[in-house]
């Protein structure tokens, strides 16, 4: 390839991922590019496309084809207690540890970063049931699990997972945490209300704060330097004093001993450094939700900040442009709305049209200037129960009457809908803290220079060593998805064959058990079935006539007889009936009646035709 040549893929890569971090919102531009490639490549190469530009122009013509493209580069590699004895570590020593700093009553919060399809989180919930009893754990843990993958967190909120997906959990595990369900295994609903899903992008979205735990296990190896010190600076911010960080088997955060240090290197267990004053720390970048007014009323302004944000009633607040402007706690816990989605258009949110089609009342409600209420909406749930609220949007009008947006309210009115009821409490809190944190990162470095040297050639070389790792744990995920499919298609195959095998024997059985001769030829008048009393007829064997041409046989039969008949059968679909002599593999003549008919497929078009020979007295 011409450097002209690659110059032009290189131009057709970059307008192609720009394509998709405008029309869909995935910024792919931190990826590491030789992974990234790869994974693209695989796709066009399963739609027959040859090269960027033209991949662009598929995109644009089957939007279809965006799911199967995140889900080929979105690896979803994941399984319960992956690496066991990590897990064992966590238990031991990381998870009491936690335990014992934090106060009886006090909340533990974890993070679950790229869950993926939900069994990290789950197996975290595990581990602190484990520890702390499920009691005191529904009481005091919550779980963010957050992924970019929308299809991989509707199947991590189902909880619901095959026998396959069940490796590495023991009996006894399942015994207590899982629940069968048909051929599935369902994760338990008491652990499952502490385990909340949501969207979250780690480069883009800003951190959840006040983490005491938080994962993230081979994600950051997809990145390149620059984006993971971004990440790592985010998971900085979000972790309590103290806190953990477990990182997958490939990443060593060599390069970032200022925001973390090791606890244990091998299992890749992290502390976070915590802040001294005076000392500059790494900038990290927030975007606010809501810009804060800086004037006479800013007491004012708070206090209905704080009545909105705890209300017991989910409130979501459209600006004019039909943006989300607001969105309170019981909101995001509730119907999912993050505080995330803060600035986004609300038209691209599930609740837009789920439960029901909200976008053309909130036109009405701009256009007419009135308030409108949608009672008794019935909401049906992934676990299966069913909601009802009452939904209603009221227009937020200036003094001079001018539109300034719309306030949604959605009202659980589920109890007066149910003749038996438990009243859950379900406080699922997703918070999220916007603070700018302003300073820079700088290390007093007061080692002598020939030992700073000496350091900077050895980290130059473990890097190197790293980016080797990452490259390799890569391709090993990517290995491993493909076994994942392989083995499906394999268990399809087996099934297909031993039903054809059941089919076949059947079909033996029928004709071995007639008493009367059976031939089956094709159109070229090939023997394809030769039965036992045809063997017993004419003496040769099914191996000795199978695949010869019926006309060419040297039995006891008068086969030049039967051609014409037989022409007529495989030509015209007519069946014949003769009687003509024959001789018997005895030697005996004797008096036989063929009966010719054709051999029709289920489409009904004549694929040969079958002979049946009857002759009294065979013997």
């Amino acid at each position: 390839m011409t450097d002209a040549t690659e110059l032009q893929v290189d131009r057709d890569f970059e307008r192609l991922l720009d394509y998709l971090r405008r029309v869909r919102g995935f910024d792919f531009t931190g990826y590491k590019r030789a992974s990234l490639a790869r994974r693209i490549d695989k796709r066009m190469a399963s739609v027959h496309v040859p090269g960027y530009a033209e991949y662009l122009d598929f995109l644009e013509v089957h939007p279809d084809e965006f799911a199967e493209l995140f889900n080929t580069v979105l690896i979803n590699v994941t399984s319960f207690f992956r690496d066991p004895t990590i897990w064992d570590y966590m238990h031991d020593t990381v998870v009491p540890e936690l335990l014992e700093r934090k106060g009886p009553d006090q909340p533990v919060r974890v993070w679950s970063a790229g869950c993926a399809t939900g069994a990290e989180p789950y197996t975290l919930a595990m581990v602190l049931a484990k520890a702390m009893g499920v009691a005191e754990f529904r009481e005091r843990v919550k779980i963010y699990a957050t992924d970019v993958d929308d299809d991989a967190l509707a199947e991590a909120r189902a909880a619901s997972y095959a026998e396959r997906d069940m490796r590495g959990v023991t009996d006894e595990v399942r015994a207590e945490f899982f629940e069968q369900v048909g051929d599935q295994w369902v994760f338990s609903k008491d652990l499952r209300r502490s385990v909340i899903f949501g969207r979250h992008d780690i480069i883009q979205d800003a951190p959840i704060s006040r983490i005491d735990l938080l994962v993230c296990r081979n994600a950051l190896i997809y990145f390149n330097t620059e984006t993971q010190s971004k990440i790592l600076t985010r998971f900085h911010f979000a972790l309590n004093t103290d806190g953990f960080l477990l990182l997958g088997k490939a990443e060593m955060l060599l390069a970032h001993h200022a925001l973390f240090v090791p606890v244990d290197m091998r299992r890749r267990i992290f502390r976070k450094v915590p802040v001294v004053l005076g000392r500059p720390q790494p900038a990290l970048e927030l975007k606010r939700a809501v810009p804060v007014q800086e004037d006479d009323r800013a007491s004012e302004d708070r206090l209905r900040e704080l009545t909105f944000e705890t209300s017991p009633v989910a409130g979501v607040v459209l600006d004019a442009n039909g943006k989300v402007a607001l969105v309170n706690e019981r909101a995001s816990t509730t119907y999912g709305v993050l505080p995330t989605d803060v600035g986004r258009s609300f038209h691209e949110t599930d609740l837009s049209y789920r439960p029901v089609e909200l976008r053309r009342h909130i036109d009405d409600v701009e256009r007419e200037r009135r308030p409108t209420r949608l009672k008794d909406v019935e909401w049906p749930r992934p676990s299966g129960e069913r909601l009802f609220v009452d939904i209603e949007l009221v227009p937020l009008l200036d003094v001079d009457a001018s539109y300034l947006g719309v306030v949604m309210s959605f009202t659980d009115v589920t109890r007066y809908h149910q003749l038996q009821a438990e009243l859950e409490h379900a406080n699922l809190e997703l918070e999220t803290a916007y603070e700018e944190l302003q300073s820079t990162n700088e290390e007093l470095e007061t080692t002598n220079e020939e030992l700073q040297s000496t350091v900077e050639e050895l980290e130059t070389t473990n890097e190197e060593l790293q980016s080797t790792n990452e490259e390799l744990e890569t391709m090993n995920e990517e290995l491993q998805s493909t076994n994942d499919e392989l083995q499906s298609i394999n268990d399809q195959l087996r099934d297909r064959t031993s039903d054809l095998n059941s089919v076949n024997t059947y079909l033996q059985s029928i004709l071995g058990s007639m008493e009367n001769g059976v031939i089956v030829v094709d159109r070229e008048m090939r023997v394809r079935v030769w039965n036992r009393q045809a063997e017993e007829l004419w003496g040769l064997r099914p191996n000795e006539v199978a695949g010869q041409h019926m006309l060419s046989l040297d039995i006891g039969l008068p086969v030049e007889q039967l051609a014409q008949p037989l022409r007529r059968a495989v030509a015209d679909g007519e069946s014949t009936e003769l009687v003509t002599a024959a001789v018997n593999r005895r030697g005996r003549e004797v008096r036989c009646r063929v009966t010719l008919m054709p051999l029709s497929s289920a489409a009904g078009d004549i694929e040969g035709a079958i002979a049946i020979t009857t002759v009294p007295n065979a013997e």
